[in-house]
């Protein structure tokens, strides 16, 4: 590892560290109405562009992240939801069909996931969460890319990022193998990135 990778390994950490900090507060101090209404609804944009995908890739909350699942409940019913899923504490990750009737359980990675014998999926569309992302597509997750390698192997699936507006920065640091967003969907606007929507 060069000096120069090394010191964008450890931008990220503090970078997380402080945006962690900041989402964690923001998520607690939401009072009761905006907690209801935060991510319960698709804007019209997003939900003419799942008509055009079997499957939509989403995720379980963990800790203070947006809870996005309640607006996928329809997809869930139909059996066109599907969560990723980690099969061991290694690099890679796929997604298997999770219906609101199955249960979950907690992966290697401490985060909740479909049990290992559901139908393994491709999502067409993958909603993501964010720790923190800027409006040109950046993105920084929790740091394994897990979600960067799938988005490598998988590059026609569309991204949508996922986070609260206090998670925006003005510019994420990128290495080689960060993949850019197509969309970042907050609590208070939909933010189109690049040209693919």
């Amino acid at each position: 590892m060069t000096d120069l990778s090394a010191d964008l390994v450890q931008e990220k950490r503090k970078l997380r560290e402080r945006l962690r900090f900041r989402r964690r507060h923001f998520a607690a101090n939401l009072d009761d109405m905006a907690q209801l209404a935060a991510f319960r609804a698709l804007p019209a944009p997003l939900s003419e562009l799942l008509a055009d995908h079997a499957i939509v890739g989403a995720y379980a909350a963990w800790g203070d992240e947006p809870d996005i699942l309640p607006m996928f409940a329809g997809l869930a019913d139909a059996g066109a939801l599907a969560l990723p899923h980690h099969a061991a504490r290694i690099d890679t990750m796929d997604f298997r069909i999770w219906r609101q009737t199955d249960p979950l359980e907690k992966g290697p990675w401490g985060t909740q996931q479909p049990l290992g014998d559901a139908w393994a999926a491709i999502p067409g569309i993958i909603f993501c969460p964010l720790v923190g992302f800027d409006r040109r597509g950046g993105r920084i997750g929790q740091g394994g890319g897990h979600y960067d390698r799938y988005f490598a192997a998988h590059p026609g699936a569309l991204r949508i990022g996922i986070g609260w507006s206090v998670q925006e920065i003005d510019a994420t640091p990128r290495e080689s193998t960060d993949i850019a967003l197509d969309a970042i969907l907050t609590e208070q606007e939909f933010i189109l990135c690049g040209d693919r929507l």
